[in-house]
């Protein structure tokens, strides 16, 4: 893994960039091996992600707006790496439908690097240090910014996420300054992007560099075999993992056999005996963490 170069924004407590190389680490090994066996765990079911906003379940990125050092953080978390690319998958905070994709959709290899920023914004969400966030959607790649800010908007909301810290907040920007973007882009674009951080992202996987939390379009549409059937929850796992990375956290491992899978566990190198779960925090508010990685 890679070393990431801290970040200071808005009083954040920032690490490098997260996954591909895993937020200064990254991931080349036999990705899609893992995947196959992600498979088999799968059967295993879900944690509680129904992605509502009652507060049953376990949240996305559970904030630990202690960001490593960056602004003080509730939870423990390891030292945030200076870049890393995560090999991690989100899920949308609303519950996704367990069917099948009919079709493999059309996924092109790259694109012009130019992005369109989804329009208009959101009021603050959590208590503490506000952090001002974009939704941009790389160019021609058949998806809609109002859509996609939509989703990031709610994940970024769930009282099981970042924000049940009690010290982090969220507000969604479409002008002036911003502490991050949530930027979702084709493989090719998020190599480049990443590679300029010296992550390797191998055109799978996505990462937290500088100010941007790039999501995979590869990732953002087919998620991984465990999620196969919940592509919207993987998305707010992508979402939570990178964010957290932002906020500072670093990698963990599974807390044992049975037990719900951290967000910040690279779940797509594996679920270790831990059950699927998207959410920082659970429906009582604990934070859901493991052993941390070196």
């Amino acid at each position: 893994m890679t070393t990431r170069t801290a970040r200071s924004s808005r009083g954040r407590r920032r690490g490098g960039p997260s996954h591909a190389v895993a937020r200064g680490r990254s991931y080349q090994g036999p990705l899609w091996g893992a995947l196959a066996a992600l498979t088999v765990l799968g059967a295993a079911g879900f944690v509680a992600v129904d992605g509502g906003s009652s507060g049953t379940g376990v949240r996305s990125e559970p904030t630990e707006r202690a960001r490593s050092g960056r602004l003080g953080s509730t939870a423990p978390t390891s030292a945030p790496p200076s870049a890393s690319a995560s090999v991690s998958a989100s899920a949308s905070a609303s519950p996704s439908p367990r069917t099948s994709p009919t079709s493999t959709p059309d996924i092109p290899a790259t694109g012009p690097g130019t992005f369109i920023t989804a329009a208009g914004g959101g009021g603050e969400v959590g208590s503490g240090t506000v952090l001002r966030y974009r939704v941009d959607v790389e160019t021609g790649i058949n998806l809609s910014p109002t859509d996609v800010a939509r989703q990031v908007d709610r994940i970024l909301a769930d009282p099981r996420g970042w924000t049940a810290d009690g010290r982090s907040a969220f507000e969604r920007v479409s002008s002036g300054p911003a502490d991050f973007a949530v930027r979702v882009a084709t493989p090719g674009t998020v190599d480049r992007i990443c590679g300029e951080y010296g992550l390797d992202t191998g055109g799978e996987v996505n990462c937290d560099v500088g100010k941007n939390v790039m999501v995979n379009l590869r990732r953002w549409l087919l998620a991984t075999p465990v999620y196969a059937h919940r592509v919207k929850d993987y998305r707010a796992l992508i979402v939570n993992h990178e964010v957290g990375h932002f906020l500072g956290h670093g990698h963990v491992g599974c807390p044992g056999a049975g037990r719900p899978a951290p967000v910040m566990m690279q779940q797509i190198k594996g679920m270790h005996g831990c059950l699927p779960n998207v959410w920082p925090y659970d429906d009582r508010g604990r934070y859901v963490t493991g052993p941390a990685l070196s």
